[in-house]
């Protein structure tokens, strides 16, 4: 059945071919969008340059070469001329007389998206009947002649109008121009929906907003564009800003997985939308935030596990003393079991201080293939003959910016989970790897066992909740909940066939060694400024200096040869390293970050997260690992 938007393109069209003058419609390509029959019809178009995507300068080409211009010296040069005149999209009205002998009069207006719209008219009719009119003049009676000069005032009254009032289209064009081009450059996706909830405006940013989408959404609902899912996370705030109420709010986009912050503004006629990925902004303050619950949970265990482990020590040397002494055999099975439990007790206050007070996040170069290739081999041999690992890996050799003992850590950890679980009966632990959308670094441990019970999938991120009673200690899932998070990424539970554990983590490809070459170096501090460019100088590297983010930016974008830029986190009037990283072209080189800060510093986590970060003081020798690593970790 066909679709609304079709029948009324249909209904357009038929009226479009009723009316008397040839009308077309080309876009900014100069390409054909639209033509009623009259317009074939006057010219005699074969009708190849009739259809949808016809060239202009093939239509224009066949006019000349037919003779609808008269005699021309030069084909191409008259061909030329033409189609660099549309190019132009000035509005123009003319009139002339065709080989024919008749006089056709040409209105052309320039359309808001770029092309234009032009109306073909044939007055020879009435061009006879002025002059007709004029070579009797001479027999019309006073009145008429004063009726008629009355007529040609108030034309020229009209005609003056007129030209004001393309005056003030000219202007309103250009500035609607220049508003179009502000809203390109803006990264974000601005539109304008309709009551009917149908966009009427559109920038052309949606599908590097929400990757997938189609390009040209005008006259589409948003539902079609969007997809069913992240429509119904929309669409109650939709209905609200349809009534009257602004609202600003964030939904994960289920095809790409990305996070969208959406600000909806009511309109007198529908709703202005404004887009933003904010993707990495979500990933940075899921670690951040993660950050500051472990510097809690280190407040507050960290007097207890003082306290506990001179307990603990005091047990031990007991148990020690008691075990040189002659007992009897079964005080001497208690001293050993007290012993074992005492080391246990060690052991659990171990983890305890890892997953509160341990190593932040060090994310390094690191080559997928090697680590992955290193991990099976560490992997394996823990595992029964019962038990086999496949892995199935679709990244590959790629450098990637994690943290590998991390990460190696949750795996290993995953994978005694799942060996833990397939028990003696044994069975298949499956590892998967690969990049979603380019936003995620997503890798899944799978077994085939029994699956997570129902209270395991709701609290199994927990600090000390084990389904192993009296075996397991609580910690091993909500470690690696907690490495996740503090790399920014977000960890989901499931069964599928089996229990089923997902690790995101954000995407970041490792920035290529630099190669020599023209360095920015962005320091306010003289001194330090002096001292960083001579190391720069004796790497290899011709530098050009900047103090501010601002002037940064600038020569980042007058200087296309630039190889490398240096930038200290905290920069002259209050901006930063990561301001700057923000504000940089497309084009621009890689940026890496020097800092004083500590590794515990909020902002100095914010960097760590995007880009390779040096910290200070440093020398020749740790700026040249830097710029130029040898062998990536894995």
């Amino acid at each position: 059945m066909p679709s609304h938007q079709a029948r009324t393109d249909r209904m357009t069209m038929a009226g479009l071919n009723m009316i008397q003058q040839a009308l077309s419609i080309y876009d900014h390509d100069l390409r054909l969008v639209q033509c009623n029959r009259r317009f074939r019809s006057m010219f005699d178009l074969p009708e190849a340059l009739t259809l949808p995507g016809a060239r202009f300068e093939d239509t224009i080409h066949h006019l000349c070469a037919s003779g609808e211009y008269g005699p021309l010296d030069d084909l191409d040069t008259a061909v030329r001329e033409r189609v660099e005149k549309a190019l132009a999209f000035e509005p123009h009205y003319m009139e002339r007389t065709r080989p024919n002998g008749r006089v056709v009069s040409v209105e052309g207006g320039p359309l808001p998206e770029g092309g234009w719209v032009t109306v073909y008219t044939d007055i020879t009719d009435s061009r006879r009947q002025e002059q007709l009119l004029r070579a009797r003049s001479e027999e019309l009676s006073e009145q008429l002649l004063s009726r008629a000069e009355e007529l040609a005032a108030t034309n020229r009254q009209l005609q003056a109008t007129n030209s004001a009032l393309e005056e003030a289209k000219r202007e309103l064009t250009g500035m609607e121009a220049r508003i179009r081009l502000m809203t390109e450059m803006l990264p974000a996706h601005i539109a304008h929906l309709g009551p009917d909830r149908c966009y009427t405006y559109s920038n052309r940013r949606l599908s590097r907003i929400m990757p997938g989408r189609p390009a040209q959404i005008v006259g589409l609902h948003i539902a079609d564009v969007l997809g069913r899912a992240s429509y119904a996370s929309v669409q109650p705030h939709l209905d609200a800003a349809l009534e009257g109420r602004p609202s600003v709010f964030e939904f994960t986009d289920t095809e790409s997985s990305r996070r969208i912050r959406t600000a909806l503004t009511p309109a007198e006629s529908g709703a202005y939308i404004m887009s933003m990925d904010v993707t990495e902004e979500t990933q940075t303050r899921a670690a951040l935030a993660q950050t500051k619950r472990r510097e809690l949970a280190a407040q507050v265990t960290s007097g207890m596990a003082h306290d506990f482990s001179n307990l603990l020590t005091i047990i031990l040397g007991l148990q020690s003393r008691l075990s040189r002494m002659a007992l009897a055999p079964e005080a001497q099975e208690l001293v050993t079991a007290t012993s074992a439990a005492a080391r246990r007790g060690g052991d659990l206050l171990d983890r305890i201080a890892t997953m509160t007070g341990g190593r932040g996040h060090q994310p390094v170069a690191t080559h997928w293939a090697a680590f992955l290739r290193d991990f099976t081999t560490l992997a394996r041999p823990s595992l029964p003959d019962g038990i086999s690992l496949l892995v199935e890996d679709s990244i590959g050799d790629q450098r990637l910016w994690l943290d590998p003992g991390m990460l190696q850590d949750s795996l290993l950890n995953l994978v005694l989970n799942a060996r833990d679980a397939l028990g003696p009966r044994g069975g298949e632990i499956r590892l998967e790897a690969r990049c979603r959308t380019g936003t995620w670094l997503e890798i899944t441990v799978a077994d085939t066992g029994p699956g997570f019970t129902e209270k395991a999938l709701e609290q199994a991120m927990q600090p000390f909740f084990t389904t192993k009673g009296a075996e397991g200690s609580g910690l091993g899932l909500s470690m690696v909940f907690d490495m996740t998070q503090r790399a920014g990424g977000q960890m989901r539970l499931a069964n599928d066939a089996g229990a089923r554990v997902t690790l995101q983590l954000p995407w970041r490809e490792a920035p290529r060694p630099a190669t020599p070459g023209l360095a920015l170096l962005v320091e306010d501090s003289a001194d330090l400024r002096r001292s960083v460019r001579d190391m720069l100088v004796a790497l290899g590297y011709s530098v050009i200096e900047a103090t501010s983010a601002e002037e940064a930016r600038a020569i980042a974008r007058d200087l296309p040869d630039l190889v490398l830029i240096l930038s200290d986190l905290s920069l002259e009037g209050g901006s930063t390293g990561l301001d700057l990283l923000e504000a940089l072209p497309p084009q621009a080189p890689p940026l890496c970050i020097m800092t004083s800060l500590r590794p515990d510093h909020p902002l100095h986590r914010a960097a760590a997260a995007r880009v390779p970060v040096l910290q200070k003081p440093f020398d020749q020798a740790h700026l040249a690992a830097l710029l130029a690593p040898g062998d990536d970790a894995a």
